[in-house]
């Protein structure tokens, strides 16, 4: 589940002193180097996100998840040892150091939902755009594991898996590991991409965050809520539950989460005929990104509206023996295929629907985020 290069920096190219980059959090420093890819690859320079809109130029957001802080625990150490040294904490700057070099002038904020982090993140990107606040936004996460004091976390409180993968929606999935991962996207809304030429990955038609309430646990999830949530984020994006064909799922993969994602999911998607929407979690192939989860999933939708093809979910044979798929509208993907669009009946006509998919994202302490894509 680890990327390479993490310690690797050009802090000259961003005009950061060297001694000061060793002390900045290497999550910093990869989201300034994935925020700047981003925006070229979206074909704009610093100026040209400057442009106004009939407002104050430059107003751009920046909204980044991050939950893990423990590069400072480093400080700590050496400081121990007798070699005092004071290593600043504050996720505030993984946002704020984006907006800086690119000196731009929307809200900037980190946010820190746990697992949810960077879906919440995207979805307050959105939010600031239908209201007009902002002209463009930058948002994403990123999630490294830099100190071992995580896995002592995860495995104090039983959430990390006995044989070292997420079985999502697989029989004897006890836990999730940790993945590391970074990414971005940059957001307008869908008329002025058109206007500007911009080419366009995919449209967020609808998003929805809520937050589970009291649940038999505080890392339990609250499954009604769930599916409130996403209810409330079909209604926001206009789509029939029959439209969706892929479900990018949370899916850790533990014997009790997973069959409580079905149920929300199910409940959300009521009467629908059995096992017609495919569904499944990169969590399986790459590890569970904790609060870049989201932006992984994004990623992997993406990829897929790309390519037409559904990504095969691993490590879920046989399945979880809590979740009766046969009655359920969902089934897991398990081989790479084509990416069907559907067809619905309407007057009497078979009518051939865009690939729309459903992306959840679910924080341990209960914040839920949901997201409506469509090619």
């Amino acid at each position: 589940g680890f990327i390479e290069g993490v310690d690797e920096f050009d802090p000259l190219f961003f005009n950061i002193p060297p001694v000061d980059a060793e002390l900045i959090d290497p999550q910093e420093r990869l989201f300034l180097q994935h925020a700047w890819m981003a925006v070229e690859d979206a074909g704009y320079t610093r100026a040209a996100l400057q442009a106004g809109e009939g407002g104050p130029a430059g107003q751009v957001g920046v909204y980044a998840g991050v939950m893990y802080g423990e590069y400072q625990l480093f400080g700590a150490e050496n400081s121990l040892r007798g070699q005092r040294m004071g290593i600043p904490l504050s996720y505030a700057s993984v946002a704020n150091r984006v907006s800086y070099v690119l000196n731009l002038h929307g809200p900037s904020m980190t946010l820190d939902t746990m697992c949810s982090s960077s879906l919440t993140a995207i979805h307050l990107a959105c939010q600031d755009l239908r209201l007009g606040r902002t002209h463009a936004a930058i948002a994403g996460g990123v999630n490294v594991s830099i100190h071992p004091n995580k896995y002592l976390i995860l495995s104090a409180g039983q959430f990390i898996s006995g044989d070292g993968h997420c079985q999502s929606f697989g029989e004897g999935g006890d836990g999730y590991i940790p993945g590391e991962g970074v990414g971005a996207v940059v957001l307008k809304s869908l008329a002025k991409a058109r206007r500007d030429g911009d080419h366009i990955y995919a449209v967020v038609r609808g998003s929805a965050i809520n937050h589970g309430g009291n649940a038999a646990g505080f890392t339990v999830p609250n499954p009604k809520r769930q599916a409130l949530l996403i209810r409330e984020a079909l209604d926001s994006a206009g789509v029939d539950p029959r439209a969706i064909s892929y479900v990018e799922a949370h899916g850790t993969g533990t014997s009790l989460g997973d069959p409580i994602e079905i149920s929300g999911l199910g409940k959300a998607f009521a009467q629908s005929e059995p096992q017609y929407c495919a569904i499944g979690s990169v969590k399986s192939n790459i590890g569970h990104l904790e609060a870049a989860s989201g932006i992984a999933g994004l990623t992997k939708l993406l990829l897929q509206f790309k390519h037409g093809l559904l990504a095969p979910s691993i490590h879920a044979e046989p399945p979880n023996p809590y979740i009766d798929f046969a009655r359920s509208p969902f089934r897991v993907q398990r081989s790479l295929q084509p990416w069907l669009r559907p067809t619905l009946q309407r007057d009497g006509v078979r009518v051939e629907l865009p690939r729309i998919a459903g992306l959840s994202s679910f924080g341990a302490g209960g914040s839920n985020g949901h997201l409506i894509l469509e090619e």
